[in-house]
């Protein structure tokens, strides 16, 4: 193999491929990235098993060929080259660079080593806004949790409907659905858990780029593909097997009936959790106490080793006198993830599920389970 590339183009691939690479004891050729030519493109391979990028670089191919190298080694040293045309020769299964007057050689592996991909030949797929999805995905990627008894609330749940995405994550004390609408409406449905880590690659990978997702479906794994803006050839594609099992049905939990309606500035709400939180106990409570009356909230917390601080917010209420203690770290990420100026909060009761939502917007819910008073 032998190519001819700009060092920027190369290290904006590399920064991409090494995001599923790490040290594997067991497995040490996964350290690698797997380096090859295809027509006019040099194409990117690495993967943990679980998870699997591919990325094409349109290049200057002297010579066709493929070489296996250290990821993050390479990433370090192409890094530090000055911005000029790299010329990358494989012989065996070493990689020789040459930038300026700097010679240097890597040593490699034989590319018969390297895991095989698998590949996605007459699979249905779909084509979705990849901004919408992304910001979707990001909205509840940090709500799952590992879970070795529950393996299937530790990925993030898809739904995919005539016209809309469902999006759902728990960790059993919380829970966030995010509705994407599709601009096509599609035929068939389809459903499936995708792990955190690979959502969380998608959404670092892609949430800012324009244009057109591709998602092709398998019965196993799943396949997210960015195509070229330039040419109709995929640029990057992200690879992820699913977990397998049923997701609850989480739609049983989501209250529909409620004591208190209140909505407050999102703003002056956060902020006020998060002073809360400095006095917070070992169990990170905070009590909330609604007054219909006064048209106010007041947030309470208190740890003997530290003090105490109470805080009072005007808000709109609709409902009864209510008290209800929340974790306030599950307080704060619901919050975070709603980008309105005003949120509503709805209590169902002292130790029922509530609901975090934004204002005008009712593609977003979120649920959280209040502390049990002992």
């Amino acid at each position: 193999m032998k190519i001819e590339i700009l060092k920027e183009n190369l290290k904006s691939a590399l920064s991409v491929i090494e995001r599923v690479v790490g040290k594997n004891l067991s497995l040490p050729i996964l350290d690698n990235v797997l380096i090859n030519t295809e027509d006019s493109f040099l194409n990117l391979i690495s993967t943990d098993l679980e998870t699997t990028i591919k990325l094409w670089v349109l290049t200057k191919i002297v010579k066709k060929g493929k070489v296996v190298v250290p990821a993050k080694f390479l990433s370090n040293f192409i890094s530090s080259l000055p911005n000029e045309k790299i010329t990358i020769e494989s012989k065996e299964y070493n990689l020789f660079i040459e930038c300026g007057s700097l010679k240097t050689q890597i040593q490699g592996h034989n590319p018969e080593d390297f895991p095989i991909i698998p590949e996605f030949k007459d699979v249905d797929f779909i084509e979705v806004d990849n901004k919408k999805f992304c910001q979707g995905v990001s909205q509840i990627i940090d709500i799952a949790q590992p879970s070795q008894s529950k393996p299937e609330i530790s990925g993030i749940y898809f739904s995919f409907s005539k016209n809309s995405i469902k999006i759902v994550a728990t960790d059993s004390f919380r829970l966030a659905e995010k509705n994407v609408a599709l601009e096509n409406s599609i035929k068939k449905e389809y459903s499936f858990i995708l792990p955190q880590k690979p959502a969380r690659e998608l959404t670092n990978i892609l949430e800012n780029k324009e244009g057109i997702l591709k998602i092709y479906f398998s019965s196993s794994q799943i396949l997210f593909e960015s195509p070229m803006k330039e040419m109709p050839h995929p640029q990057i594609q992200i690879t992820s097997r699913l977990i397998e099992g049923e997701y609850p049905n989480y739609q049983d939990i989501i209250p529909t009936k409620f004591k208190t309606n209140i909505t407050l500035k999102r703003d002056d709400f956060l902020s006020q959790i998060k002073t809360a939180s400095l006095f917070a106990s070992k169990v990170n409570e905070v009590k909330i106490s609604a007054d219909a009356e006064k048209k106010e909230i007041e947030i309470f917390s208190q740890n003997p080793e530290v003090g105490e601080n109470k805080s009072r917010i005007p808000v709109k209420i609709d409902g009864e006198n209510i008290q209800v203690s929340f974790n306030y770290k599950f307080l704060i990420d619901g919050l975070l993830n709603i980008k309105s100026s005003e949120v509503i909060f709805d209590i169902s009761k002292e130790e029922g599920p509530c609901i975090l939502r934004p204002v005008g917007d009712a593609s977003y819910i979120y649920v959280v389970m209040p502390i049990k008073s002992i």
